[in-house]
């Protein structure tokens, strides 16, 4: 395990989907409201389509017990959501983009009593304990007919390991 993967492991769990665990899919392949659920930011994003990327903003590594490490991550998932509704109407969408955003808080909480993100992480959202969702200005994106946004932001951290 190295903090180099660290983005291409969240990924692996966000994009995931067991039927059995509870947890819901983000993939429209397994029923869930994202296209794209993908590591990093591409050049040019695909248009017209619902995206996840999946990228780090912070990785801090810590000292202690003479020579233990852990690693700790900070993710920022980028949202993009279309405006096009078979209403027309942008209230519906808007409503659809918060029902997509609490379904990615489900899955970054994870399952019940295991938040190591199927064994990727020590621990996820945990240490501090929250998410936190910054949603762009929707009046600004219906004006400019572009995508609604948001930000989620969480942290994980990796086991320890000794240096």
């Amino acid at each position: 395990m190295s903090s180099a993967d660290a983005v291409a492991r969240e990924t692996a769990w966000l994009a995931g989907y067991d039927a059995g665990d509870g947890l819901p899919g983000l993939l429209k392949a397994y029923g869930g409201p994202f296209d794209v659920v993908q590591a990093y930011v591409p050049r040019t994003g695909a248009q017209r389509q619902a995206r996840l990327y999946v990228t780090r903003s912070q990785l801090r590594v810590e000292r202690f017990g003479f020579n233990r490490k852990i690693n700790h991550h900070t993710f920022m998932l980028r949202l993009y959501w279309p405006q096009s509704s078979p209403t027309g109407q942008a209230e519906s969408v808007q409503q659809d983009f918060d029902t997509a955003v609490d379904l990615v808080v489900q899955r970054i909480s994870g399952l019940f009593m295991d938040k190591t993100h199927g064994a990727r992480f020590l621990s996820v959202a945990e240490n501090p304990n929250d998410i936190d969702v910054q949603f762009g200005d929707p009046e600004a994106s219906i004006q400019a007919k572009a995508e609604l946004t948001a930000l989620i932001t969480y942290q994980a951290d990796d086991q320890d390991y000794t240096s």
